[in-house]
């Protein structure tokens, strides 16, 4: 079995239009392929704020096909730790002997949820973007940054987190990386109000974008709501935006921001809803107009999970 560490697979994986468009095609997999992807695996940490999630998903025409284990453990930056974790096992479909180890500590996670948000924006966000707004000063909400800038541009960003120490080096990090000036705010609300997109990076359990605060046009790709017990938007968004899309409904409607919807009845399953690979496998983008208000609620598919481990895979025994 090979074994990969994180430094090798950070050398050849990078956040750009290339695993940008490995994910994409994951989302097209799912409407176009049999897709064999089993509901996520979740064990809670409560008493230290952390979760391990188990995901996998075989994906016809691969001979090999992911299972990873991923950790977040959201108190870790009292300890100058990162607060992602994890790992990928590539196994072989024919016979299902292990092939790879990838010891990536949640860099492949990272790169392909960071993707996930790039596709929805390229679909789903006005094409003229100034400023964009991202609440959560984590790993993720740089990669997501750094993603979105492969499909869009934009001049300016505004963040709002907990951290005062969390929010300078996020500052300081994207505007040597992107050559982006960014301004830190005080509050999710003034985030919210002056941005034409939004990115929400967090583990809350209580929505921290109000519907009020929305204006027309907006744009929110809500990845923090991977888990039955969280939700970052108001359900009432999703109500009033012209767009809600799911990135596989069977788990939002348990894990993300259309769980807490539901469980409000502000929507209902009747509610016209799409995947995102609805709209990845006609390439049609979904905006009727600029004032449309969109939603992309991302969970994290296994299916993500098994191109990213492949595309890392290729990457690293057809370049090494």
């Amino acid at each position: 079995m090979l074994i990969f560490t994180e430094e090798e697979i950070r050398e050849y994986v990078k956040i750009n239009k290339e695993s940008i468009d490995e994910i994409e095609a994951a989302f097209t997999d799912l409407k176009t392929k049999d897709v064999q992807m089993p509901p996520i695996m979740r064990v809670d940490i409560p008493e230290h704020n952390g979760e391990v999630d188990i995901k996998s998903a075989f994906i016809p025409g691969y001979e090999m096909f992911a299972l990873k284990i991923s950790s977040g453990f959201f108190n870790n930056y009292q300890l100058g730790l990162p607060s992602t974790d994890g790992l990928m096992f590539l196994i072989n479909a024919l016979n299902g002997q292990p092939e790879a180890l990838l010891y990536d500590n949640g860099y492949l996670t990272d790169v392909r949820t960071a993707a996930a948000g790039a596709v929805a924006a390229k679909y789903m966000a006005n094409e003229q973007l100034e400023t964009v707004g991202v609440i959560g000063a984590g790993a993720q909400a740089r990669y997501q940054l750094i993603a979105l800038k492969v499909v869009r541009e934009y001049k300016h960003v505004l963040v709002a987190g907990k951290s005062k120490r969390r929010l300078q080096e996020f500052k300081e990090e994207i505007e040597s990386t992107l050559a982006v000036p960014v301004t830190i705010l005080e509050t999710p609300k003034e985030v919210t109000e002056q941005s034409d997109l939004v990115i929400t990076a967090t583990p809350s359990s209580e929505p921290i974008i109000q519907d009020s605060w929305v204006k027309e046009g907006l744009h929110i790709t809500a990845m923090g709501a991977d888990a039955q017990h969280k939700n970052e938007i108001d359900p009432m968004i999703l109500k009033r935006a012209n767009y809600y899309v799911a990135d596989v409904l069977s788990q939002c409607e348990i894990l993300g921001e259309l769980r807490a919807a539901l469980e409000k009845g502000v929507v209902t399953k009747d509610h016209s809803i799409m995947e995102l690979g609805d709209i990845t496998s006609r390439a049609e983008k979904i905006r009727t107009s600029t004032n449309d208000i969109t939603i992309a609620d991302l969970t994290g598919t296994g299916a993500q999970d098994t191109r990213i481990a492949l595309y890392a895979y290729k990457k690293l025994t057809e370049e090494k």
